[in-house]
């Protein structure tokens, strides 16, 4: 099943600014900024979260936050999403399955989402999420496959082309070939959108890679095992509590990810062609 197409074109608007040179000299000029807006996300006529996001593949984020949220398991759980207007922004309403709806409705959570942050208004630690270790080992992985796949994400950022002010989340088979992009002006929103493309798409994330264009904190490694993938790269390092979350996940943990190098904490020996174990 082909994924789900990305809406086109980016979102964003040319505002007026003023360059200066490194001799000082001034010129008028216009640079492009990514569009943020609220948007609610209510379930089945329940408000839930409002998220700060970049208004385009939205039905993508309905999916994958319900996804890596835990309020739904797979696309089944979800029967429709609709998107509205509203006086300050958007509104996702997201029709759930019954069961998934009885299950929703027990969990008492409610956040107040921000473009920089995965766990705001989390009531409890014990509300943290915690992905289930897969069975079986992680797959190996080519380093040319990551290598292609950096490369080709280079190409598929139109939106931070412009802006130079979002991130990116992207899926690539086992092969490097890039299969899905999605961006944002947070990182964790554009992690969902990817979860939900590929989840929409019928994609097993355990079949080849995700990259995030971003640090590695411990919510990226969650999101990233909450929708099966075994292997995560990551454009800059790791902190602790997710290199933490990654060995007890067995998941391969590649960071400060580069064309020519990069930093392997955890699965060294399942990352072949040159790297050391």
């Amino acid at each position: 099943m082909p994924l789900p197409p990305t809406s086109r074109p980016p979102v964003s608007r040319s505002v007026e600014s003023l360059i200066v040179g490194t001799d000082g000299a001034a010129r008028p000029g216009a640079r492009a900024v990514p569009e943020e807006v609220p948007v609610s996300l209510v379930y089945s006529s329940v408000p839930f979260a409002v998220m700060m996001l970049t208004p385009s593949d939205l039905e993508d984020f309905a999916y994958g936050f319900s996804l890596t949220e835990g309020i739904v398991t797979g696309a089944e759980g979800i029967r429709e999403v609709e998107v509205g207007e509203e006086a300050r922004g958007l509104r996702l309403d997201i029709r759930l399955a019954p069961t998934a709806l009885t299950q929703h409705l027990a969990r008492r959570r409610s956040i107040a989402g921000r473009t920089g942050c995965g766990l705001c208004g989390i009531e409890e630690l014990d509300q943290m999420p915690q992905a289930v270790r897969p069975e079986g080992v992680a797959p190996a992985i080519d380093m040319p496959a990551i290598r292609r796949a950096l490369a080709e994400l280079e190409r598929n950022q139109p939106l931070n082309d412009e802006t130079r002010a979002v991130h990116a989340a992207a899926f690539a088979g086992a092969d490097g070939v890039l299969r899905a992009v999605r961006e944002d002006v947070g990182r964790h929103n554009a992690l969902d959108k990817l979860a939900g493309a590929l989840m929409r798409g019928g994609v097993r994330a355990a079949e080849g890679f995700v990259i995030v264009t971003s640090r590695c904190s411990f919510e990226l490694v969650e999101k990233a095992a909450s929708i099966g993938a075994r292997t995560l790269v990551a454009i800059s390092a790791p902190t602790a509590l997710a290199l933490d979350r990654a060995r007890a996940l067995d998941m391969n943990l590649v960071a400060v990810a580069r064309r020519d190098t990069v930093a392997v904490f955890h699965g060294m020996e399942r990352v072949r062609d040159g790297v050391a174990g």
